[in-house]
């Protein structure tokens, strides 16, 4: 049976307390095993150490409450293997986030366990027949599907820069995902979606500026599993197909422009794009002028407004969508221009805590 509205929200909310009241307890945590983000390179922007195991506190809220969910709302195998497609995916590469936040890892190691672990999600999705685009090609939903999830994964991964950047993001995709999934009765699509709002916007109570913890690695890869797998799941349910494609990339235009950015900018500088560094999108607002805040709150209403256009092309689909998506895309390419205007600065260190 559908959940209402107002069953979501008590969801959303029940997930935003749950999530402010286990960061604290993460933050004690990786204080006593030493896990602290030291500012002891030129591109740190913050000034003393910070606790960086938040993303426990999130995965942890989010699993939680997803398989309440499933149990009270229908408690059969069917939906709990549905539940699983997403979240143990989200937990095994949490957990290679987690050993990069304790051990350190090279980018290699990372890079290979997202690609395996795309790998997996796509023939199960494409099997099971849970997937919302289909090209007519077993194969190419594959590809697509892998390099969605790989490239989610390290824009997610990336935009964790800046203190709120990645959190407040989250929250706005996970809140667009949620609106389109109730409106289509996908029922388990917005239930994941409500509690992935809800678990960013407890953490964001500790992760705005200045940062009280950081989500690390372990939180922004459990993130972008989730916010991938979701809106690859999510069926708008509108035609041309192509339209209802434009609407996850919409939704995720800022996380990938501050990607793209990086790397080209890196690509032009000669440097490997894993190499981290103070040029994405937070670095360069703050280098002309803008404060964290500012910075942070700018990135937000970016991704705001692309939510906006995706759900716009989920309601006018057609002409108004393709105008949508059109003047969407021109404002995208104009701030790819913009920013890579402005100066990058070159990273002292090879280690990648992006």
């Amino acid at each position: 049976m559908p959940y209402s509205l107002g069953e979501y929200l008590l969801l959303g909310v029940v997930s935003i307390i749950l999530s402010g009241l286990l960061t604290p307890v993460a933050r004690k945590f990786a204080r006593y095993v030493g896990a602290m983000d030291v500012p002891n390179l030129d591109r740190k922007v913050h000034k003393e150490p910070v606790p960086y195991l938040g993303g426990l506190s999130i995965a942890l809220t989010i699993t939680l409450l997803t398989y309440i969910t499933v149990l009270v709302q229908d408690a059969n195998w069917s939906q709990f293997r549905l539940a699983s497609y997403v979240i143990v995916p989200a937990l095994i590469l949490a957990a290679v986030g987690l050993l990069d936040d304790l051990r350190g890892l090279t980018p290699w190691p990372r890079l290979v366990a997202q690609t395996i672990t795309g790998l997996v999600v796509a023939v199960i999705l494409i099997q099971t027949e849970t997937i919302s685009f289909a090209f007519g090609n077993i194969y190419l939903d594959a590809l697509v599907t892998i390099i969605w999830i790989v490239g989610i994964c390290n824009s997610i991964n990336f935009f964790d820069n800046i203190d709120g950047g990645a959190s407040g993001t989250v929250a706005i995709i996970g809140l667009s995902v949620f609106l389109i999934g109730f409106n289509q009765g996908q029922i388990l699509i917005s239930a994941s979606a409500i509690v992935t709002t809800g678990a960013v916007i407890g953490f964001l109570a500790w992760n705005k500026p200045p940062a009280k913890i950081y989500m690390g690695d372990a939180g922004a890869l459990f993130l972008g599993v989730m916010v991938s797998v979701l809106t690859i799941r999510l069926d708008p349910g509108i035609s041309p197909s192509w339209q209802s494609l434009a609407i996850p990339v919409l939704m995720l235009a800022i996380p990938i422009l501050d990607t793209s950015v990086a790397i080209f900018s890196r690509w032009q500088r000669g440097i490997s794009p894993f190499t981290g560094g103070r040029d994405h999108l937070s670095h360069r607002l703050i280098r002309i002028g803008f404060t964290h805040k500012k910075a942070a709150v700018s990135l937000w209403a970016l991704t705001a407004v692309f939510c906006a256009a995706a759900l716009a092309v989920y309601q006018l689909p057609g002409t108004g969508a393709t105008a949508v998506i059109t003047l969407a895309g021109l404002i995208w390419l104009g701030l790819i221009v913009g920013f890579l205007k402005i100066n990058s600065e070159d990273s002292v260190s090879i280690k990648d805590k992006e």
